[in-house]
């Protein structure tokens, strides 16, 4: 969770076998269960200090690489189970295996060419599985990859809009929704079908995400719109009185994160009236968002700069500096690598602990 919780104290009747909270919310039993209460605890052994899994957040990050992709980096994807990252831009899905990490000169382990080398991807989204990506962006259609054992294109999915701004995958991988100018489509990724073609505010339709039966877009009007997955409707609409450049949402999809032009960060629970600001106050071309998959801690890339901050605290983590725009990035599963994307290359951060 990015927020604690409070818990309010009650006082049971006695039927609670002379167990009570008081007002201060310390528990007060009563004299004849109290030994019976520490022989129990007594009784309970100790949990070896090996066992115990603590959530650890980095403290630092350090380059330890370069991609040279050649071109501009729009998309990066990080995946742990085929030990590859790809880059996505121009063209070509660029892949670079766990060698080419730590290196400033290694040649790409494989170039994935585009049906149309005149097509550009702008996005894509990694399977929960880390074993397949959909990719979009200048293209009359979606691209369906399989990545193990060696990558390959397992479905083209025609879509219905010239250029597709963001891409969002369900946490069982069966839907996926193409953000579009004015519209959302929506696709049964199992069956390869498109379900619906949802229409949205066309200056709200730069980037979309979904966090269970509720999906978000927002964009150009400031507004963040959230939507029913089952009935299609408009829930909420929020003014965030800034250009929405980015979407995302904690692990536990609870909170949804919210990067603005101005570089403000609002963060809005998924259920409850709650909405807070992480003020920034400076205008920025990029804004980008990224989640660690333990939810210890998000990435925020804001035009040459990125930052890690820790959840739920927003402790500042680690930052960095870069030369040029930082255009997407990506961290991977595990939390050991950090990769941005740039003007004609990808640059790898290892994440120190």
């Amino acid at each position: 969770m990015l927020l604690l919780s409070i818990c309010h104290s009650f006082v049971p009747g006695p039927e609670c076998g002379g167990c009570c909270y008081l007002p201060t919310g310390q528990p007060s039993v009563s004299q004849p269960r109290r030994g019976e209460l520490w022989s129990l605890l007594a009784g309970i052994p100790r949990i070896p200090e090996e066992a115990v899994v603590r959530r650890r957040t980095p403290h630092s990050c350090w380059k330890v690489g370069s991609l040279s992709h050649g071109k501009k980096v729009y998309a990066i994807a990080i995946s742990r189970f085929t030990r590859h990252v790809y880059t996505c831009g121009s063209g070509c899905i660029k892949v670079w295996d766990e060698s080419a990490l730590h290196a400033w000169d290694k040649a790409p382990w494989a170039q994935l060419d585009l049906q149309d080398r005149q097509d550009c991807v702008l996005t894509c989204r990694l399977f929960p599985s880390e074993q397949s990506l959909i990719t979009g962006g200048e293209s009359q259609t979606l691209t369906l990859w399989d990545l193990a054992p060696t990558p390959r294109v397992r479905a083209l999915l025609p879509a219905t809009g010239p250029m597709c701004f963001s891409l969002a995958v369900s946490s069982d991988a069966r839907i996926c929704l193409a953000c579009f100018k004015g519209f959302v489509e929506i696709w049964d990724l199992q069956n390869q079908i498109l379900i619906r073609k949802q229409k949205v505010p066309e200056y709200g339709s730069r980037c979309v995400d979904l966090t269970g039966s509720t999906f978000w877009t927002g964009g150009e009007d400031t507004n963040l719109y959230s939507w029913d997955l089952r009935s299609y409707q408009r829930l909420q609409q929020y003014d965030l009185q800034n250009e929405i450049l980015c979407i995302t949402h904690d692990p536990s999809g609870e909170w949804v994160l919210v990067g603005v032009r101005n570089g403000d960060l609002i963060i809005l629970h998924t259920h409850r009236n709650e909405k807070f600001r992480v003020p920034v106050q400076k205008y920025f071309h990029y804004h980008n968002l990224k989640f660690a998959s333990c939810g210890t801690y998000f990435v925020t890339t804001l035009d040459k700069s990125f930052h890690g901050l820790a959840a739920p605290s927003l402790e500042r983590l680690f930052q960095a500096e870069e030369s040029s725009e930082i255009l997407c990035c990506d961290v991977s599963s595990d939390s050991q690598y950090l990769v941005t994307g740039s003007r004609n290359s990808a640059t790898v951060y290892q994440l120190m602990y």
